[in-house]
């Protein structure tokens, strides 16, 4: 039995652009724990913001009361007491301890000799035991240090290995392993230590995530860390579909999780996160289980001659002949059971709200839309608007540049300016930087803008506008809902505002 650990909450949150609410982390966290039933979910680092902080009180306040506490794991530092104390205020009791795993990390980055890493580290052992905490250790830059400073590895963790540390976490820090590497390097850990609980932790940067998992398990290690999606830093880490579908098949080696989840929570994990699941990403893509060839839908009417080992029914999803998925109309609670996603009561009143007020757009709202309807309602929860659009107008006529006309509330100030553009939301954003050049305030350079609409949606969906924004050297997306792309994106440049103001 592998020990899964999914760390999407902490690693795959350094994602470039992904930050998740705090209900959106609750949300994640009972779908990985209960839904598909990983073994551990790492969740944030210490001491990283006040509001990161409530996050994972509001996770450890739920884990707790169903029985899930020593499942939480947050990453913390070797600072005497102060990623100690700060898990520990938040509620939990495990903490996966950043710990030098290279000779140059230790030399460069703490300024310290190994002998004195070894002792801070001991120190904060002594300190955990006392307040009651569980602790892992990640031997940070571990692929680096086997490579080039090999002994170093040895010293660290002859130092440890009779202390009170219940797993040791081998990380690929930067993604520079390959499968032949990988299996060495675990396989001298594991038969010098043949006692001890080894992790192997990949990145992704070579497109070797899933085949260096699949040598260290071969190796012999007990846990493996995954992300749903592949989420992570640069090209992001091991995904935990593809990985389970290995371990699963070539190695069939069992895990706790269960595969028919896979799909449904990879999907709400792609709506909060704002980044889109490649259509051809293996188990989880849209296409992957769709037969577009007409001599494979005509195989598979004969003994299922183009079928393999990856039915989609263990995953949850069905197998599509180029026709696209097609939703029926559903009751909004059942939906979100259907989902995976738990909302409180006022939660829910709003989420209700939003897709009436949604669906006197259109005749239907449907399950694909229904994770993007409630990643707004939970993203947009602001304070009162100092920054308002009271109306517009729009103009398209052909062969001539679309105009609009926008009345704006600033402050309880209403100004109103016109402008014409390359598209209509140009000339709408040129309206609205109209007015703010005339109050002398500062405008934001947009950097990038996304139009994604939902999977399996017509050509009536609703459309989720994102718009990446740089402010005074600060980068942050906001996002807009809605049938229209420029309506959609009009509420996403308004958040930005109440956000710059």
């Amino acid at each position: 039995m592998i020990e899964i650990m999914d760390t999407t909450l902490r690693d795959g949150e350094q994602t470039s652009g992904v930050s998740f609410a705090a209900q959106e982390k609750l949300s994640v966290a009972r779908l990985l724990l209960e839904e598909l039933c990983v073994d551990r979910i790492e969740i944030a680092s210490a001491r990283v913001s006040d509001g990161e902080f409530a996050s994972v009180k509001r996770v450890a306040q739920w884990a707790r009361t169903h029985g899930h506490i020593d499942q939480i794991e947050v990453l913390g530092f070797v600072d005497g007491r102060i990623s100690l104390e700060w898990i520990q205020n938040a509620g939990c009791t495990v903490i996966n301890l950043l710990c030098k795993g290279s000779l140059k990390h230790c030399i460069h980055q703490l300024k310290k000799d190994p002998e004195q890493h070894v002792a801070d580290i001991k120190q904060l052992l002594v300190n955990a035991a006392e307040m009651g905490i569980t602790v892992n250790v990640y031997l940070e830059d571990w692929s680096n240090g086997m490579r080039e400073s090999e002994d170093y590895v040895y010293f660290m963790v002859d130092s440890l290995k009779d202390e009170n540390i219940k797993r040791f976490m081998l990380p690929d820090t930067l993604g520079i392993l390959n499968p032949a590497e990988t299996f060495e390097f675990c396989r001298k850990m594991i038969s010098r230590y043949p006692d001890l609980h080894f992790d192997f932790h990949a990145h992704n940067d070579y497109d070797l995530a899933v085949a260096n998992v699949f040598e260290a398990v071969k190796a012999g290690v007990k846990g493996l860390h995954v992300t749903v999606n592949g989420l992570g830093e640069r090209a992001g880490n091991a995904p935990l579909s593809s990985v389970l579908a290995v371990l699963h098949d070539h190695l069939k080696v069992q895990t706790e999780i269960k595969e028919d989840k896979i799909n449904s929570v990879s999907k709400v994990v792609e709506t909060y996160s704002g980044i889109r699941i490649p259509h051809n990403k293996p188990v989880i893509g849209e296409n992957v289980f769709t037969q577009v060839a007409g001599v494979h839908a005509d195989g598979d009417n004969k003994k299922n001659l183009y079928y393999n080992d990856l039915l989609p029914e263990r995953f949850g999803r069905e197998r599509q002949y180029a026709l696209g998925k097609t939703s029926g109309k559903a009751n909004i609670l059942k939906n979100l059971q259907q989902l995976g996603i738990e909302l409180d009561d006022e939660m829910m009143h709003r989420v209700t709200a939003r897709v009436i007020e949604l669906g006197d757009k259109k005749e239907m709202v449907s399950l694909d839309e229904l994770p993007y309807i409630v990643s707004d309602v939970l993203k947009n929860e602001q304070e009162e608007q100092v920054v308002k659009i009271i109306n517009y107008s729009l103009s398209l006529t052909q062969g001539l540049r679309p105009m609009a006309s926008v009345k704006m509330e600033i402050n309880g100030a209403l100004y109103e300016q016109s402008a014409s553009g390359d598209g209509q939301y140009n000339a709408v954003s040129k309206a609205m930087w109209k007015i703010y050049k005339k109050l002398n305030k500062p405008t934001p350079e947009l950097l990038d803008y996304v139009v994604v609409i939902p999977p399996g949606g017509q050509t009536n969906a609703f459309v989720q506008t994102i718009i990446t924004w740089r402010f005074k050297e600060r980068v942050f997306k906001t996002r807009g809902l809605d049938g229209d792309q420029t309506v959609a994106a009009i509420k996403a440049t308004i958040k930005m505002l109440n956000i710059i103001d």
